[in-house]
């Protein structure tokens, strides 16, 4: 079986309705007189159903018509056993179960005319009397059609009826046929199903949690394949096959081959194993080597990642061919998988993947893999028609990979429509700008989401206590108070406190905050800081954290948990960065009903509107220049907000967890950009 192939067993695709004492014979067996005559009269009622809107009788096979509504969970439930009413009749009653079965759907719109039967039903036999009570208790598990419904009438009834009725209360059902197969019974879908044109997408990256994790790459390549995956997508995700990766799912890695791949101008051949992992309707495909990927971390320098990434980009195609499963779409992402598109319309034009389209997305355009021409020529092999100005060529002697994955690319993407715009200034464009307006008419930007299974307060297991947005400004305090004792502040459900999540580096505008801090910390103020990066930031904060105990905490580690705690337990979020391709923690903040205070650059535009004390509208606060003082304007005027209109501070969380944050719409637009690229 291939990954990724469904496979319907006998008992979805067709459904047999049969009277149980007909084993697998096609002919009833032997009885008396009395016994066959009720069987003819059954066989006639049975064809008197071939008017029914919920039946067709297909000679002695009674079947269910196709629907689309969840009507397959209560047949198969009455297939497996038999409804309690059953259990109360006659064997005569008992006869007739499988037919009773199929009428519990038509039993609710005939319940009146049922009703009106009653006197004529007590004349008749004991049998039928006793059948009567258990077919109304039969009538709460059932839906209508009213030919099924009028079975139960006795024969004096049948006078009184819209239409003659049955003799017999519940009809029995001969045996089919062992060579007439049944019309199958459509399956409910649990949820909507996309009926979008299907395409196939290689995701290629050097990063994925939960495999491995450094930044919100990994969770875009985790959260945006899976979400496509319900969006009638076939998704593959290519990986490196770090050792750094958690043993429990090495071990839960299945072989699928390998084969040797020769690399540059190296003259050597090496190898390249597939090893793989299914996963949510995903399927992961680690690139093993352990020459280039024995190292403890996903990344360590120029020298050692060049040559890592050029042999895994050329070896992520190399195993497309091999497994001969060929994309429709090869979606890269960063500098790391920079090339693949480079490779596509050169080296592998000829081959099946050749006839992939490809998307690049950029995450940070401050990374871009720039290092000497002839390193990279010698890593990579690749004709001398690349490495022109127009794609890898820079400033002359050095040869950048995302340059070249830019010009190759049929499509590129940011993770921002603000980013995507900035990116082609001056100030923003890390000296890529000239090229990207050149490639601007294929460049566009798609904001990021969230995956709400990861990202819940009403699910959350690291909460105190879980939350929506119904009982938000009950649970949000508990959560506050939790995390003020975790952290060894001040517990006063009374104080403003202000998260900042985040890598600890220039980019995060981490020097306006180290220039706000004592104006900041006034005695009703508390400050919590979680990350890891610059020695220079880290020992910034940890002075404050001496400095003003009991009201500032920072703790310098990576711990997710823990993050979700200040995400549930802040009243604000703080992200004054310089640059911002999209962001995720204002996404994962507002969920939480915690209000960002960012500045007005790239996705954090996008996605925060500033609040307007005249009118209430917007959704956090926000400062546009790059500046200390405007930081500093933009927390005082959320502690106002906070401390002297309360109520209209809550209305803003309340609005903020209403909003749609998630990957639906996100991952929308992407399927929307692989139909157009694959018109067929």
């Amino acid at each position: 079986m291939r990954p990724g192939e469904l496979h319907f067993g006998w008992e979805y695709d067709n459904v047999f309705y049969r009277a149980p004492e007909m084993g697998s014979r096609s002919r009833p067996p032997a009885c008396g007189q009395q016994e066959k005559g009720k069987r003819r009269r059954i066989l006639r009622t049975v064809r008197s159903l071939e008017i029914s809107a919920d039946y067709d009788v297909k000679g002695s096979v009674v079947v269910a018509k196709k629907k689309t509504s969840t009507q397959k969970p209560a047949a198969a439930a009455a297939q497996a056993k038999p409804a309690p009413a059953v259990k109360k009749e006659e064997p005569v009653a008992k006869k007739a179960e499988p037919a009773a079965k199929k009428e519990e759907p038509a039993a609710k719109k005939a319940e009146p005319a049922a009703k009106k039967e009653e006197p004529a039903a007590k004349k008749e036999e004991p049998a039928a009397k006793k059948e009567e009570p258990a077919a109304k208790k039969a009538k709460p598990a059932t839906k209508a059609a009213k030919p099924a419904a009028k079975k139960p009438a006795a024969k004096k009834a049948a006078p009184k009826a819209e239409k003659p009725a049955p003799e017999q209360p519940a009809p029995q059902v001969e045996e089919p046929k062992a060579e007439q197969p049944a019309q199958p019974v459509e399956s409910a879908p649990a949820q909507p199903v996309d009926t979008s044109p299907r395409r196939s997408v290689a995701f290629i990256g050097s990063e994925c949690h939960p495999f491995v994790k450094t930044g919100g790459l990994g969770d875009v390549m985790y959260a945006l394949p899976r979400v496509l995956a319900q969006q009638n997508c076939d998704v593959r995700v290519i990986l490196p096959r770090y050792a750094c990766i958690p043993q429990k799912y090495q071990d839960k890695m299945v072989y699928r081959g390998e084969f040797y791949m020769d690399l540059g101008q190296t003259g050597r051949s090496y190898y390249v194993g597939i090893m793989e992992y299914i996963w949510d309707g995903v399927v992961y495909d680690f690139i093993d080597n352990q020459e280039f990927f024995s190292a403890g971390n996903p990344y360590i320098g120029l020298v050692e990642d060049i040559p890592k990434y050029c042999f895994f980009s050329k070896a992520a195609l190399a195993a497309l061919n091999y497994m001969n499963w060929i994309p429709d779409i090869v979606h890269c992402h960063d500098w790391q998988a920079a090339l693949v598109p480079v490779y596509l319309r050169t080296l592998f034009k000829d081959s099946p993947v050749g006839r992939a389209k490809s998307v690049l997305t950029i995450h940070n355009l401050r990374f871009q893999g720039i290092y000497n021409i002839p390193t990279i020529r010698y890593w990579t092999g690749l004709p001398d028609e690349v490495f022109e100005m127009g794609a890898l060529k820079q400033d002359y002697v050095n040869a950048n990979m995302l340059k070249g994955g830019l010009a190759y690319a049929d499509r590129i993407t940011t993770v921002s429509n603000t980013y995507a715009w900035e990116i082609q200034t001056a100030e923003y464009g890390e000296k890529l700008e000239d090229h990207l307006r050149y490639h601007s008419y294929k460049l566009r930007g798609i904001v990021n989401g969230i995956d709400y299974g990861m990202w819940n307060p009403a699910t959350d297991p690291s909460l105190v206590v879980n939350y929506d947005i119904t009982n938000v400004l009950e649970h949000k305090p508990e959560n506050k108070r939790a995390l003020q004792q975790e952290l060894g502040l001040v517990q006063d459900e009374g104080k403003f406190v202000i998260g900042l999540i985040s890598r600890l580096t220039d980019q995060k505008g981490l020097d306006l905050v180290s220039a706000v801090i004592p104006q900041v910390m006034d005695g009703n103020t508390q400050v919590v800081v979680l990350g890891t990066g610059d020695k220079e930031y880290e020992d910034t904060f940890r002075y404050y954290e001496n400095a003003c105990k009991g009201m500032f905490s920072a703790c310098i580690q990576y711990d997710e948990a823990r993050a979700h705690r200040i995400y549930a337990g802040a009243d604000a979020l703080l992200v004054p960065s310089r640059f911002e391709p999209c962001g995720l923690t204002q996404l994962n903040a507002m969920h939480y009903g915690t209000l960002p205070i960012v500045r007005e650059t790239g996705g954090l535009k996008d996605t925060v509107e500033p609040y307007n004390v005249f009118n209430g509208a917007g959704n956090g606060f926000t400062f546009d220049r790059y500046d200390a003082g405007l930081l500093l304007d933009a927390i005082n005027r959320a502690k106002t907000e906070y401390f002297t209109s309360r109520y209209h501070w809550d209305e803003v969380v309340q609005r903020d967890m209403a909003k749609d944050v998630s990957w639906e719409n996100s991952a929308r637009q992407y399927k929307d950009l692989y139909l157009e690229l694959t018109p067929w």
